[in-house]
């Protein structure tokens, strides 16, 4: 391998490859509300849970709604969720409803929270912990339900995986990129 020249660019620039969520929220009114959010991640609690981490900044109803709730939907957004991706994050809930695509909103199955119908991976859950640094807020979330298009899954050996390629999540660094192909296994390059 080749040696990479590199630069200091200061600690300004962020390169976060993360995927895309619509995180649903329940409005006081009983409406619902989603916001793109990119900082999704899950950690393990004990032997095999985890928890999912949703970290958000600032004052979005989206966060407000987590807060006063303590639960809240993630829904994955693939390549053809981006028009609903966009909508949902240009218009804010302070100004009015977003009601625009109402017809693709259920509820959960476990958990009272929205979720999206197109949405090919969704976790229903309920917050355990949150920290706040700055103007940031960590949700610690324990999974209560996970949905998954079942196109997309294959039962091997009792482990579930879903197909990335067929997901075709949207993922963010700055702008939106998709995933181009499947390189192989753990172990394949030894």
């Amino acid at each position: 391998m080749e040696k990479v020249k590199r630069k200091s660019v200061g600690t300004h620039h962020s390169m976060c490859v993360q995927p895309s969520f619509l995180i649903g929220t329940n409005n006081r009114d009983g409406s619902y509300n989603f916001a793109p959010i990119t900082w999704v991640s899950v950690t393990c609690e004990k032997d095999d849970d985890y928890l999912l981490v949703v970290s958000m900044y600032g004052t979005k109803m989206t966060k407000q709604n987590v807060i006063r709730t303590g639960v809240l939907s993630a829904n994955l957004v693939s390549t053809d969720m981006l028009e609903l991706m966009d909508y949902f994050g240009s218009h804010h809930a302070k100004d009015r409803k977003k009601d625009k695509f109402s017809d693709v909103v259920s509820r959960g199955e476990v958990v009272d929270v929205p979720i999206l119908d197109p949405s090919r991976w969704i976790y229903e859950c309920e917050v355990i912990k949150s920290v706040e640094t700055g103007d940031s807020t960590t949700f610690f979330c324990q999974i209560k339900n996970v949905q998954v298009d079942e196109r997309l899954v294959c039962d091997n050996n009792d482990n579930v995986e879903a197909d990335l390629i067929k997901l075709d999540p949207v993922i963010y660094s700055g702008k939106y990129y998709n995933i181009g192909k499947l390189l192989g296994n753990i172990g394949d390059f030894r």
